[in-house]
């Protein structure tokens, strides 16, 4: 049997246990996509980004590049 957690019992949870709750959250969305519907507006931008990127793949920096500047800069 499932039990409900109160705000209050969540925040004596430890951040790993808090982790797993986040993630089985994330991991129901995703699960049902359907309800996560991507706009006109979200449309045009990713068309536009793509556009961009096909003008000049080789501009712009790798997810790796960036999470490495990211984690130097704390």
């Amino acid at each position: 049997m499932e039990r409900s957690l109160k705000p209050s019992e969540i925040k004596k949870l430890s951040v790993a246990e808090r982790m797993l709750i986040v993630e089985e959250i994330w991991d129901s969305i995703a699960a049902d996509q359907s309800l996560m519907e991507v706009t006109e507006a979200q449309k045009k931008e990713l068309d536009r980004r793509i556009a961009l990127h096909d003008a000049a793949p080789n501009q712009g920096k790798s997810w790796e590049e960036t999470r490495d500047r990211l984690k130097a800069a704390k």
